[in-house]
């Protein structure tokens, strides 16, 4: 009985400790999965003929390069694309009106509800002043996270040739330094697998769901198609969110069901190809996690973090099992945590 008051206590704390401490976390723990993600791209880098002979460091200060661009190219696309939704939003209303009188018509309520009547009980209830300011300390929270996320990556980069000395150094001995150095080895290598993979799986998803819907001539295509790569980061949910986005964008610019229609089939044909087919043969065995495990993850770290809680929730956990799947007193735990029990 002490033992479990004794735990639901630190269960508590740490809890606290974690909501508390989101925005000095939160940077951190998504810096250090970016790391990985580039490390191993930098690593893969060098299997290429060009940058072949490129010395280790140059390879990573170009990959760390290209993520500080990509990061200021995602604030601004964000920022451009916010602003265009809100201006074409009063080229949507009579698309919008036209669907709210088919709806009635299908439903033999041709008098009620009329776009105005609609309007006057949601839109025109909403005062969108109110909403400027909350909306503009979001943007600034989040270009102030990118900015930390890129210069944590830096330091964390720069400081990794140092790492193996000091662990060295904190073990007081040779040989269980270099023990200590294998396993981090060990360790460092699968997660960056995963996340290097899943990252390309969520880049070719994004470039796949641009491609089909500047063909079908979706507004704001690049936008929603990054929304649409980094909500594939969260399962089951992410995939079905990032194609409710642009079907309801398409019906408002539109305003017809079927082309609402043939972009929802068409999305939710990606994401099924890509997830069901594509992603489990790049995977391989980095990724195998229990559904309930997914689920409780994802509702624990929303709970603290939200969304990008949500974001950072299944590759901090894939990447947890990992390491109590390379110890050898740890490891009974993660093969509960698995999906088949095999890590």
């Amino acid at each position: 009985m002490r033992n479990a008051t004794y735990g639901t206590a630190l269960t508590l704390m740490l809890g606290w400790l974690l909501w508390i401490g989101k925005p000095v976390l939160l940077p951190v723990l998504a810096a250090i999965i970016s790391v990985y993600v580039l490390l191993t791209a930098a690593a893969s880098m060098g299997k290429m003929p060009i940058a072949r002979n490129m010395p280790p460091w140059a390879r990573r200060t170009a990959i760390l390069l290209a993520f500080t661009i990509g990061m200021v190219l995602l604030f601004i696309l964000v920022i451009n694309n916010l602003a265009q939704v809100f201006s074409a939003l009063p080229r949507y209303e009579s698309n919008l009106e036209a669907v709210v009188t088919r709806v009635a018509f299908l439903l033999r309520i041709e008098d009620e509800p009329t776009w105005e009547n609609v309007r006057s009980a949601t839109l025109d209830r909403i005062d969108l002043r109110t909403w400027v300011a909350p909306a503009l300390l979001q943007l600034q929270g989040f270009g102030v996270t990118l900015f930390l996320v890129v210069l944590y990556a830096s330091f964390f980069m720069a400081e990794r040739g140092l790492m193996a000395r000091k662990v060295v150094i904190a073990m007081g001995d040779e040989g269980a330094g270099q023990r200590a150095l294998t396993l981090l080895a060990r360790v460092n290598e699968r997660i960056g697998d995963y996340l290097f993979v899943k990252t390309v799986v969520n880049i070719i998803l994004g470039a796949a769901s641009f491609v089909i819907m500047l063909v079908l001539g979706i507004e704001f295509a690049l936008f929603w198609s990054v929304l649409i790569a980094f909500l594939n980061y969260i399962p089951y949910f992410g995939s079905l969110v990032g194609v409710l986005f642009p079907v309801l964008l398409s019906l408002a610019q539109f305003g017809t069901f079927w082309m609402a229609g043939v972009v929802m089939v068409s999305l939710s044909a990606a994401q099924i190809f890509i997830g069901a087919y594509l992603e489990p043969r790049m995977m391989g065995r980095a990724f195998n996690l229990s559904p309930f495990v997914v689920l409780l993850a994802l509702a624990c770290w929303s709970a603290l973090w939200g969304l990008p809680g949500a974001l950072l929730a299944v590759p901090m956990t894939a990447s947890l099992v990992l390491v109590l799947a390379e110890i050898r007193l740890t490891r009974p735990i993660a093969v509960l945590l698995s999906a088949n029990g095999r890590i």
